[in-house]
């Protein structure tokens, strides 16, 4: 089974109230920090309302987290192309891709907060086509070719990028939610998807259907899609044991629940919690949960169950939140580089195997000791200490340590 990949996605959702610096210079600390873990990519995006999401250009702070790190893949998770010239949005990508050493995946929607189209005038009606209007010109730009496009809301006249990307192709990955739009679109280019919509109960279990929409589309244009390619995002806060997972995130997950969901963005069907322990109890342990609020088994458990909902996917990305504070934030992201990662992708499955091959074949390994054995009685002064040695007193190396008790009662 190909490996499967592990990122990070920063919307972000910090709590208003704490000073911003500090939370961006928070923020690029996070990205050095799984870097030096070995995760795969990390995703941050753009937002211009709400308070709660205060990245407004992906590309400047990706540009800075590239200076910081060295290997770890930086993702526009995602532009809204509906809000931008389709050439601007196409040069700062090249240079993202440049300043980043060939790192940049170029990540797109249509653009989430209705807030944030109403801002730039934009008919929320428009977006979706706009945005496969704008996917469709900034390939053809990539390609190197000069384009003249004229549009209801964009004019190109003779348009060519003075620097095409690093990357021999860079990355094209596009957000889908619930709806079929993203993963037709994705369909329809042969490019990657990012699944924001599997942090609900109802996402979750409709993977199979997402990916149904795609490999239409895909057939219906003549291209190709990739499962490998497929991101699905999830919420999870990682501790020791589910009472300390729950202690630490209870506060901080009914307080981004209430505050955000419930009360910034008034979603519908959704009803504030009383409690942190309610918080917890309804996001992770409810049938079908899609968050997971516990150990590293458990969020093994929720991956496994994640693979086999959809089908198989590339890439598993967290969800980056503010549920605990700093401290227990960056241990949670720790444990899952440590401990569910290798289990995932079988990094520890040699070491196992090993361990039980010596534990069950130790009659194979007694010829060592009977070396060891034979040595010690070849010599007089030797072979009569081994009379009053004990157990640990003798610097031999264990897994070749005779019984010497044993040994000196059959002499």
């Amino acid at each position: 089974m190909a490996r499967l990949k592990f990122g990070a996605f920063l919307a972000p959702h910090h709590p208003i109230g704490e000073h911003p610096m500090l939370q961006f210079r928070r923020d690029l600390d996070l990205v050095e920090q799984l870097d030096a873990l070995g995760y795969d990519e990390f995703w941050c995006g753009e937002h211009h309302s709400s308070g709660w999401e205060m990245i407004a250009s992906p590309e400047m702070f990706l540009a800075a987290a590239g200076e910081r790190t060295k290997r770890i893949k930086l993702g526009t998770g995602v532009i809204s192309l509906p809000y931008h010239h389709p050439f601007n949005v196409a040069q700062r990508m090249v240079q993202l891709d440049h300043m980043t050493g060939g790192r940049a995946i170029f990540g797109s929607g249509p653009g989430a907060l209705a807030s944030d189209a109403h801002t730039l005038g934009i008919d929320p009606m428009t977006q979706r086509d706009r945005q496969d209007e704008a996917i469709a010109v900034i390939r053809r730009l990539f390609n190197g070719e000069r384009v003249t496009a004229r549009s209801d809301w964009f004019t190109m006249n003779d348009a060519a990028l003075q620097l095409l990307p690093l990357q021999e192709e860079m990355p094209f990955v596009v957000a889908s939610q619930i709806s079929p739009s993203g993963m037709t679109l994705a369909g329809k280019y042969g490019i990657g998807i990012i699944s924001l919509g599997s942090m609900t109960t109802q996402g979750l279990m409709s993977l199979q259907q997402q990916w149904q929409f795609a490999e239409d589309a895909a057939k219906k244009h003549g291209t190709i899609v990739s499962r490998a390619d497929w991101r699905v995002l999830l919420t999870f806060h990682i501790a020791e044991s589910r009472e300390q997972a729950r202690k630490e995130a209870g506060a901080g997950l009914m307080r981004w629940h209430n505050e955000y969901n419930v009360g910034t963005l008034q979603r519908p069907g959704l009803t504030a919690f009383s409690s942190p322990d309610e918080a917890v109890d309804k996001t992770a342990f409810v049938e079908g949960a899609a968050s997971t609020i516990g150990t590293p088994d458990d969020l093994v458990k929720t991956i496994k169950n994640v693979m086999e909902v959809s089908g198989g996917i590339g890439a598993v990305i967290g969800f980056v939140h503010d549920w605990a504070n700093p401290e227990a934030t960056r241990r949670s992201w720790d444990m899952v580089a440590r401990y569910v990662v290798p289990e995932i992708n079988g990094y520890i499955d040699g070491l196992r195997r090993s361990q039980k091959f010596v534990i069950e074949n130790r009659a194979i390994f007694e010829r060592a000791g009977q070396a060891v054995m034979a040595k010690i009685m070849q010599n007089e002064k030797a072979a009569e200490a081994l009379k009053v040695t004990g157990p640990g007193r003798v610097a031999i190396p264990a897994v070749n340590a005779p019984d010497l008790q044993k040994e000196a009662a059959k002499r």
